[in-house]
């Protein structure tokens, strides 16, 4: 029997108005845990291993190359030379230390909202949602699908990019669980959201179209699609406030919002700390079983008029709008630069090139050999036994590809890459 961390919290024992949700938990016993558990194929097993499902979905995650990428991707200030800006993987972690705390309060299984958490943005691009922005661009110019939105990108990178070797050191993919990869499809937090209730359909989490329609399957995958928004209000205040880009006047006008709506006596000035134990007890007060979980209505508009006020002052700062000039000139000259070698001989066209680009060149002909039908000899040499995911005589699924690449890019990368293709 796995041990399941679900200890009773000594606020949720002494304050009657925070609401026990153990009895819908996703642990052994909830009728949806059988497929919440289930995997697309069945995981290998050992002798003895005393985690659960999900703490080795969370092990398998902390693992794989996505998440260690993630240190090196944009969350909203790119290219700072300041070590104590968010990057995408303190973003995550800044998550999953929300999500957790929600999840003692309300008595919810802690290694499921841990393992999502840290998991969430494992697809995102580089340069952050300008990024996703620009890749989504592309696909809808080429036609190579419908749209790119990380969420469903995360997806995608967990089911088919990401790889583990097994005991023989053969790469394999990931094959997390159906509640993982639930929450971490389902987790978009940029809805205005006041009440969520998980949904209790078992679907295909590919008929998801769009990133916040489609509720969690648990409620675990529920508060990680809270947290996410909780962390992203304040730290990007935080890092703005490091930065020194708000001027005096928004300064004053912040305070204001965060002092009018908190009522702390020693709340002289603008203080993330307060402001998300605010949100998380909010939540955990407000919520029950029968209702879901829920801000109050106080709570719920300032979360909306700090999420303007963070667009307005920060995310659409004047500073920003050369990065993201100079973001697209770097995806979109790599995919430029990838696009043109398909053809009869792919291989041959880029190994041309090789001298000229040496880090492209090697790293693009290990990600064909691993993820297409181009060399399935060179594929079980190079010792990849995960599944073959682009057809290589489809245009299309080659462009795929190339999105794929990129998107896997960190920061640092596809900025080395470019100067590589700019270079003579």
């Amino acid at each position: 029997m796995y041990n399941y961390i679900m200890s009773k919290n000594s606020d949720l024992n002494k304050n009657p108005k925070i609401v026990d949700f153990s009895s819908v938990a996703m642990v052994p016993g909830n009728p949806k845990y059988e497929q919440a558990t289930s995997r697309i194929t069945p995981i290998y097993t050992k002798n003895y291993d005393p985690r659960s499902p999900y703490e080795r979905d969370l092990h398998r995650i902390l693992h794989c190359t996505a998440y260690r990428r993630m240190k090196n991707k944009t969350q909203v200030f790119f290219a700072t030379d300041n070590d104590h800006i968010c990057t995408r993987i303190e973003h995550v972690s800044h998550v999953a230390s929300i999500s957790e705390t929600i999840a003692k309060q309300l008595n919810l299984n802690l290694e499921l909202v841990s393992a999502i958490a840290y998991g969430h943005d494992l697809g995102h691009a580089p340069f952050g949602h300008q990024g996703e922005y620009i890749l989504d661009d592309i696909v809808k110019q080429y036609n190579i699908q419908s749209c790119f939105w990380h969420e469903a990108n995360s997806l995608h990178f967990i089911d088919d990019i990401e790889t583990l070797p097994d005991y023989h050191d053969f790469q394999r993919n990931m094959n997390l669980t159906y509640a993982v990869r639930d929450g971490i499809v389902c987790h978009c937090g940029e809805l205005d959201e006041q009440v969520i209730k998980p949904r209790n359909d078992f679907i295909d989490l590919y008929d998801i179209q769009k990133g916040g329609k489609t509720h969690p399957f648990t409620y675990e995958g529920c508060i990680v699609k809270l947290a996410d928004k909780i962390a992203y209000l304040g730290r990007d205040i935080e890092d703005a406030l490091i930065n020194k880009i708000l001027t005096k006047d928004q300064i004053k006008e912040l305070e204001h919002i965060i002092q009018k709506a908190i009522s702390y006596e020693e709340l002289q000035e603008v203080s993330i700390t307060i402001l998300t134990h605010h949100f998380i007890r909010d939540l955990c007060y407000n919520s029950s079983i029968e209702k879901g979980l829920v801000f109050s209505d106080e709570c719920f508009e300032l979360m909306n008029v700090i999420k303007h006020y963070n667009y307005d002052h920060i995310c659409d700062h004047p500073r920003l709008r050369p990065f993201k000039k100079y973001a697209r000139l770097i995806i979109e000259t790599i995919f430029e630069k990838l696009d043109n070698y398909y053809g009869d001989s792919i291989l041959s066209n880029m190994e041309k090139e090789h001298d000229l680009y040496p880090n492209l060149i090697p790293h693009f002909k290990d990600w064909l050999i691993k993820y297409t039908n181009i060399d399935l000899g060179d594929k079980i040499n190079n010792h990849c036994k995960n599944s073959v995911v682009y057809d290589i005589s489809s245009q299309n699924d080659y462009r795929k590809l190339i999105i794929d690449f990129i998107s896997s890019m960190t920061d640092k990368y596809a900025i080395k890459i470019f100067d590589e293709l700019i270079r003579f």
